[in-house]
């Protein structure tokens, strides 16, 4: 039986965070980011919201199957954490590289973020396999911005000084 209320706050969780990102990022798509230099498999910028949309609802599936397992399970509850823990992080690599306009630090952030979506990845995989599947494009989308990101930051170096 689908519980509704736990099923929207699961699905408004990852939407609600991925909003407060893009609000970030919004911020210098029109006058920074398009001075970086980036190379020829950059997506074009209407691929990131389509990607991330469909990532947070995945994420949100996951937190509603995980939660339902109950908390009064350790292992569901570390799950939980994880899965806030790589939230934040999300969130965080919007404010290093949009917000801060620094993708050498974002660079340095998003280690942070992809080894926290694959621990909960992982978690969350051993306690319901299908969230495994549903978190896994996520661990591949992480991966592809981090080399991305170092991408970036190796076309774009810092002026001395």
């Amino acid at each position: 039986m689908i519980d509704w209320v736990r099923l929207i706050i699961s699905l408004a969780i990852p939407l609600l965070v991925g909003g407060l990102g893009g609000r970030v990022t919004s911020a210098s798509l029109d006058d920074w980011y398009p001075t970086l230099d980036k190379p020829r498999w950059n997506p074009p910028n209407w691929v990131f919201p389509v990607a991330w949309t469909s990532l947070f609802l995945a994420m949100g599936v996951a937190l509603y199957r995980v939660w339902g397992l109950g908390l009064d399970n350790s292992a569901v509850v570390w799950a939980l954490i994880l899965f806030a823990s790589q939230l934040v992080l999300n969130t965080l690599w919007s404010v290093c590289f949009f917000g801060l306009r620094s993708p050498a630090l974002a660079l340095a952030e998003i280690v942070f973020l992809w080894l926290a979506v694959v621990a909960t990845t992982v978690a969350m995989g051993r306690l319901d396999p299908v969230s495994w599947w549903l978190l896994a494009p996520y661990v591949a989308w992480v991966t592809f911005a981090g080399f991305l990101n170092a991408e970036i930051v190796r076309r774009n170096p810092r002026p001395a000084g």
